[in-house]
């Protein structure tokens, strides 16, 4: 059985490359991404949609659960983005370094080892919920998050590059039983040319 991993949509301080507070929500592009996603999947047949309690995420969830028909809707703190702390709200390109890639935390915030421990934790929790519910399971949740994912839990075949970013409502398909294979990777056919992110986009924060 598969699970469809997604990042939340688009948000003004995406675009602005802003390290987010948590109460970002998704901008009205964000909106109209998260709808051309629902609408993709629709006809997946999904048993139910887990996401982060963040909004941008939550609310990319609401859309893509009412279009599955009202599919049960499951909110877990695990799927949240990396917690950066004190550099939420400041932008990343002011701060002269780079803090998605930093091994220790930034003050007041989450280490790398951290993240990772709570990816492994969040795809527990995505596994046990599909095996319960049975179906295709969505999980909505952040770049920083998916990709600490894919990147020490998930098994990514070798013809797979390993990405330096992840689209706004981009879909990755990872089998629900270890290795935990991935199939097909940050999809993002489902977004019209109008709505198609750019690649200056920030990915994280």
């Amino acid at each position: 059985m598969t699970m469809l991993w997604i990042r939340h949509g688009e948000t003004a301080l995406n675009v602005a490359r802003v390290l987010q507070p948590p109460d970002t929500p998704l901008s009205p592009r964000g909106e109209a991404q998260a709808h051309a996603l629902a609408a993709a999947l629709a006809g997946r047949g999904l048993c139910a949609v887990l996401c982060s309690d963040l909004p941008r995420a939550h609310r990319t969830a609401q859309i893509v659960a009412a279009a599955a028909g009202g599919v049960p809707l499951h909110v877990s703190a695990l799927l949240q983005e990396r917690h950066y702390g004190e550099l939420r709200g400041l932008s990343y390109d002011g701060l002269g370094y780079d803090p998605l890639s930093m091994v220790e935390a930034p003050p007041g915030g989450e280490s790398m080892a951290q993240l990772v421990q709570r990816a492994g934790l969040a795809l527990q929790e995505a596994v046990a919920l599909q095996q319960r519910l049975g179906g295709p399971l969505a999980v909505v949740s952040h770049g920083q998050l998916i990709k600490a994912v894919l990147g020490h839990h998930a098994s990514l075949p070798p013809e797979l590059p390993v990405l330096a970013k992840l689209g706004n409502t981009s879909v990755t398909e990872i089998d629900a039983t270890p290795p935990y294979r991935v199939g097909r990777l940050n999809l993002t056919d489902h977004l019209p040319p109008d709505l198609a992110g750019s690649g200056h986009t920030l990915v994280g924060g």
